[in-house]
């Protein structure tokens, strides 16, 4: 599959796009996933860190019912609504139970759908001069919240090939993949002062604001780590030598017996199948691993003898053209998610501001069902470090040599 780049500036990924029209084409996928998949499905939880699909839909709708009708019209709450579907009223694990089954869902978000469509096409007064709608920030902020749960779909989907096939009998036979113990070339990016971060209303609150930094300056691999160069790690023993491993990632690769990447899978004669959203395929040598966490891409970054890049080094060579290969994984960066100087929480406190927690990580780039909207490089997604869910790779960087 030919890798995409992020945009190198904060405005390129959208020239054209018109926000209302592509919230409609989420919604129209929603139904799409919804209609489309056995009613069992929708109701399941594949894995404990995500929601069941059903879920999903239905939250989608309600925090556009939430934002428009009740925030900015100042109509009733949906109080059934907000039990289920905002998340801090109710576990993962408890969601699918009381789940409405396929008809009602897809009523109720049909409904909402169209009187968001309706409101945002021709808005009241009390709308349309209200300080959200400034600049389409409210269009944009929906459009891109069901773009980032449109990707976690993708991620419960991949999920349940898993769990269907736990046993491994229906997996189709692969391929033998040779180890690369070769490292990608590499880029220089030079000392210096640098933009990072965006004034732009399409970014969110902790993308904000534009400021600059100091470079101490840094080498990085230009493109990702592939398959067969993580195969190379797993044949020197990476899995199983500690001096590789933070203390924290090593207690918790004992814990969950972690040996190889999470979408893989290992036959009988020591070959390695890929699950994805789709189903298996066979693990392609050349593709950018996927699937791991944080520990497991610093225990790689160590034995390589390198590190992860801290993301305002990555931000850096990206809005440079330096980088290849970005937009297939997200990629980890070395640093834990804070806020930018100058920070301020928007559209609600709780936002981003509970993230700030030291223990949920940066990664840069978007994977391949990262959503066009959200392919900026100012973008920072967050995960806390053992999550391996959500199409993660990694790419390697070194020091600039004194």
């Amino acid at each position: 599959m030919p890798t995409q780049s992020p945009c190198d500036n904060d405005s390129a990924c959208v020239v054209g796009r018109s926000p209302l029209a592509a919230l409609a084409k989420h919604q129209a996928r929603a139904r799409g996933v919804a209609e489309a998949l056995p009613e069992r499905t929708l109701w399941s939880q594949y894995h404990a860190e995500l929601s069941p699909i059903g879920w999903h839909i239905g939250h989608c709708a309600l925090v556009e019912h939430y934002w428009l009708a009740e925030t900015i019209l100042g109509e009733t709450p949906d109080r059934d609504a907000h039990a289920l579907y905002f998340p801090e009223n109710s576990t993962k694990s408890s969601r699918g139970g009381h789940l409405p089954d396929r008809e009602t869902l897809l009523a109720w978000t049909a409904s909402v759908h169209e009187r968001t469509l309706s409101l945002l096409i021709d808005p009241p007064i009390r709308l349309a001069s209200h300080s959200l709608m400034a600049e389409d920030y409210l269009l944009h902020f929906l459009e891109q919240h069901f773009a980032q749960h449109h990707e976690t779909l993708r991620y419960c989907l991949a999920a349940r090939v898993r769990a269907i096939d736990a046993a491994g009998d229906t997996i189709p036979p692969s391929k033998a993949v040779l180890a690369d113990p070769s490292l990608p070339p590499t880029v220089a990016l030079e000392p210096g002062a640098r933009r990072v971060g965006t004034d732009d209303v399409r970014g969110y609150d902790n993308e904000r604001p534009s400021h600059t930094v100091t470079l101490a300056g840094a080498v990085l691999a230009e493109r990702p780590i592939t398959n067969a160069q993580w195969i190379a790690f797993m044949d020197a023993d990476g899995y199983t030598e500690p001096v590789y491993w933070s203390d924290s990632g090593w207690a918790w690769r004992r814990r969950c017996g972690i040996e190889r990447p999470w979408p893989w899978h290992l036959d009988a004669g020591g070959r390695y199948t890929w699950s994805g959203p789709g189903g298996w395929a066979p693990l392609d040598a050349d593709a950018p691993v996927s699937g791991i966490s944080f520990y497991e891409a610093e225990a790689f970054a160590a034995w390589a003898g390198a590190r992860l890049p801290h993301e305002h080094e990555w931000e850096a060579a990206a809005r440079e053209q330096r980088l290849r290969g970005t937009g297939v994984v997200w990629e980890w960066c070395a640093n834990a998610l804070a806020p930018y100087p100058g920070f301020t929480a928007f559209p609600y406190e709780g936002y981003s501001t509970p993230w700030f927690d030291g223990r949920h990580v940066v990664l840069r780039g978007g994977s391949r069902d990262t959503d066009p909207g959200l392919r900026r490089v100012t973008f920072r997604n967050f995960f806390e470090a053992h999550v391996r869910h959500q199409f993660a790779g990694l790419r390697l960087a070194w020091d600039w040599p004194e």
